[in-house]
């Protein structure tokens, strides 16, 4: 089983929309918490957790994504 044909079953779609939606959710969290939107955290305040929200929210954008693709046809030989 290839790479491709791997990342195309429903098991492994279903974990990578599972994954996005969770760094996207904490990605979320931490971007208030860096802007001092949601208070009572060490991370309030803190540019730094803005920054990591940040990145985090947008890696989880790129895994729901790849979990909603469609999967391509495959090419007549």
């Amino acid at each position: 089983m290839g790479t491709v044909s791997a990342m195309s079953s429903s098991g492994a779609r279903i974990v990578l929309i599972v994954l996005g939606l969770i760094a996207l959710i904490a990605g979320a969290i931490w971007v208030g918490q860096g802007m001092g939107l949601i208070p009572g955290s060490f991370m309030t305040g803190d540019r730094t957790w803005l920054v990591i929200g940040l990145i985090v929210g947008l890696v989880g954008i790129v895994l729901l994504a790849l979990g909603f693709r469609r999967r391509g046809r495959r090419p007549t030989r």
